[in-house]
């Protein structure tokens, strides 16, 4: 990236379709009393906030520090994959939360918390129908899209992705890391999520972006302060039960909205043989069940790739 001042960096006035955040006015309208966020800092530039907010915790940061980046250099998702998108077309940020009234074997719901919050969030602003791809991962399926048709970028985007991957399209994606600090274990909730990438911008061929879905509103200040109070809203309640996902609510949200249950699906092991059968649940601690071969088997970890 280069600017008119040649520093090799891009102006943030540059791409006028893409304006920069206005970090005074998301700390005004989310930053509250009482209330889980403490400080939100937007930065130009960075390498990965997962490893920043993660650094800032082992250096004492308390629970509700929230950086957003404009642009990543070294974004990362999960299974060590890589996440890059143009300064300014997405938004890129990690949340520190301390959860320490949680039992630990219930910090796997974390990563099924933020993708729920995440998915009710740019919903509710966009209108377009995202559902969840265990445990995470935002994605647009066709037969979850409304009747009322989209414009014509959103149309051929669909096109393009479904020949290559089927119905599913990736808006985005969550990374969840435990860190260890001096004043007990922190988790760092990272996000992704492509808000105005055009079609010759995608990262690869099942990619999309809320702009290519024919959003109602893309206006990525808007997204973030409802992606914010969202997971402000999930993670309070699910805290204030100890980490239960019943009495949060949580698991039958997740179950509603997760296109992996109730479908083959192909889990693919770090190091193993991939296993194929029917998403058939959750267990207790968030993990799929699949059932294969007349057993069901339990997966924490692991890609999992739809099947037709």
């Amino acid at each position: 990236m280069t600017d008119a001042e040649g520093e090799g960096r891009q102006s943030p006035y540059t791409d006028l379709d893409r304006p920069p955040l206005r970090e005074l006015a998301v700390n005004k309208a989310v930053v509250r009393p009482g209330g889980l966020w403490r400080r939100i800092e937007v930065v130009r530039e960075t390498g990965s906030t997962n490893a920043d907010v993660a650094d800032a915790a082992r250096g004492g940061e308390g629970e509700g520090f929230v950086l957003v980046a404009e642009a990543q250099s070294a974004g990362r998702g999960r299974l060590g994959r890589t996440w890059s998108a143009p300064a300014r077309s997405g938004l890129f940020l990690s949340v520190l939360v301390r959860p320490g009234d949680v039992a630990p074997a219930r910090w796997g719901w974390l990563p099924l918390l933020a993708g729920t919050a995440v998915r009710t969030a740019v919903e509710a602003v966009s209108g377009v129908p995202v559902r969840l791809k265990w445990p995470n991962d935002l994605i647009v399926v066709d037969d979850a899209d409304s009747d009322d048709g989209a414009d014509s970028d959103a149309d051929s985007n669909k096109d393009t992705a479904a020949h290559a991957y089927g119905a599913a399209r990736k808006l985005g994606g969550i990374l969840v890391e435990r860190v260890e600090t001096s004043s007990g274990p922190a988790a760092v909730v990272g996000v992704g999520l492509n808000v105005s990438l055009r079609r010759d911008e995608l990262p690869a061929g099942h990619a999309t972006s809320l702009v290519l879905e024919g959003a109602k509103a893309a206006d990525r200040d808007t997204v973030l302060r409802s992606v914010l109070r969202e997971i402000e809203r999930w993670y309070t309640d699910w805290s204030v039960t100890g980490g239960d996902p019943m009495a949060s609510g949580l698991a039958s949200a997740y179950v509603a909205s997760c296109a992996t249950l109730g479908r083959r699906v192909r889990v693919e092991l770090p190091g193993g043989a991939p296993v194929e059968g029917e998403a058939v649940g959750l267990d207790g601690d968030g993990r799929l069940l699949v059932r294969s071969g007349g057993s069901e088997r339990a997966f924490g970890a692991g890609d999992v790739v739809h099947l037709r």
